[in-house]
């Protein structure tokens, strides 16, 4: 539900996007009336998918789901239920943002700068670590079930939650909450911030940073520092996780309206770091 609710919270697309965004489902056959999609894609590909048809290619080398969803959201439900080499394959297309077929006489490549938003149990039976309902799983079941998403993969993940239960009394609550629409126009705000200050760079977001660039726009000082070093040493992070520290916490830092990043936006980008260091 959550997945398929922020598809309606993302900013709107550009002119620019909109059309790299055609262009692929044109190729792959999908456009309707030749009008251009201003819309993100939202691609939901079933756990049973192969490698083909998640990074493209076949006879025709069309594109792929993960091409598909390029600009948009690529969601998979049931992570744990997916192949393993098949989710391998993600890999290199969430580090490159691009993927190439190859052919015997022709490479094609497409682009496949996507968000990767995926769903999975704790375990099995669903209850490992809940306070609800006792697991039934035995230490080997949760074992091999976690270990079907490798420690590459789920470090390549910027944001990692644990969503526990929820009861009645919090379900059936009629509190107004804050609507999609009013998230949407502060992240409206946060991408013009962004488009405006990398208009230099030809990049339209904190996710496209390239180390180079994460120097330059994503400096910090000694408190949080400090602060992520401790971090880093304490949770035995990986150098990627920490590139990856710091552009969340840029966005954190974006969506409040504020130049630099705080101590506090680090602090919050480190608790969403918690689950490879659980289970890995």
């Amino acid at each position: 539900m959550l997945a398929q609710r922020l598809i309606t919270i993302l900013p709107d697309m550009n002119f620019e996007e909109s059309l790299e965004v055609t262009k692929i489902h044109s190729i792959a056959g999908m456009t309707k009336s030749g009008k251009i999609i201003s819309e993100r894609p939202f691609r939901s590909p079933h756990h049973t998918s192969s490698k083909i048809s998640l990074i493209g290619g076949g006879k025709d080398a069309k594109p792929g789901e993960i091409s598909l969803a390029h600009r948009g959201i690529l969601f998979l439900d049931e992570l744990t239920e997916f192949n393993k080499s098949t989710l391998e394959v993600l890999r290199v297309p969430l580090e490159d943002r691009k993927v190439l077929i190859s052919r015997a006489n022709k490479n094609y490549e497409y682009p496949a700068s996507f968000m990767l938003v995926a769903s999975m149990n704790p375990c099995p039976c669903g209850y490992y670590g809940s306070n609800e309902k006792e697991c039934v799983c035995s230490a080997n079941e949760i074992n091999k079930y976690i270990h079907k998403i490798s420690g590459p993969l789920l470090d390549r993940i910027d944001i990692q939650v644990e969503v526990s239960s929820i009861d009645y009394k919090k379900i059936s609550n009629n509190a107004q909450e804050e609507s999609s629409i009013q998230i949407k126009n502060r992240v409206n705000k946060a991408r013009k911030i962004q488009e405006e200050r990398y208009k230099k760079n030809d990049i339209y977001s904190n996710s496209e940073l390239t180390p180079k660039l994460i120097e330059q726009y994503c400096k910090l000082d000694i408190e949080s520092k400090n602060l992520l070093e401790k971090a880093f040493k304490k949770l035995n992070l990986s150098s990627r996780a920490y590139s990856r520290i710091l552009k969340v916490s840029r966005t954190i830092a974006d969506l409040q309206g504020k130049e630099n990043i705080t101590k506090s936006d680090i602090a919050e980008a480190i608790q969403y770091r918690s689950l490879d260091k659980k289970y890995f």
